[in-house]
């Protein structure tokens, strides 16, 4: 055990090791990277944040996609129908009209 004791700093100034600029020596707060101290001591400006999203991983997520016994679909294609509107080929609107025309576009 050491028996090393330092000033409080209450009266001195660093200066951010990011950007440069003088700041008061306890104003000054560590950077911290993977939950790990960089050594960095950074004005509040520049500190990034070590966020969650920057440590996928370490935390298991469980995510099933499959069922254990599904029950699928029996009737699939009855489903994926549009309950009998047919458009194009139905008995009862056999006859398909187009137009053709022109549009003019008149720019104020």
């Amino acid at each position: 055990m050491s028996n090393v004791r330092y000033a409080s700093g209450k009266h001195a100034f660093g200066f951010c090791d990011r950007c440069g600029f003088r700041y008061p020596y306890l104003e000054l707060q560590d950077q911290i990277i993977n939950e790990n101290v960089s050594g960095l001591k950074v004005c509040d400006d520049c500190l990034d944040i070590d966020h969650e999203q920057l440590r996928l991983g370490e935390t298991p997520i469980l995510d099933p996609q499959s069922l254990e016994d599904p029950r699928p679909d029996i009737a699939q294609a009855a489903s994926r129908s549009f309950f009998g509107w047919k458009p194009v080929g139905h008995p009862l609107t056999n006859i398909a009209r187009t137009a053709l025309g022109t549009v003019t576009i008149v720019i104020t």
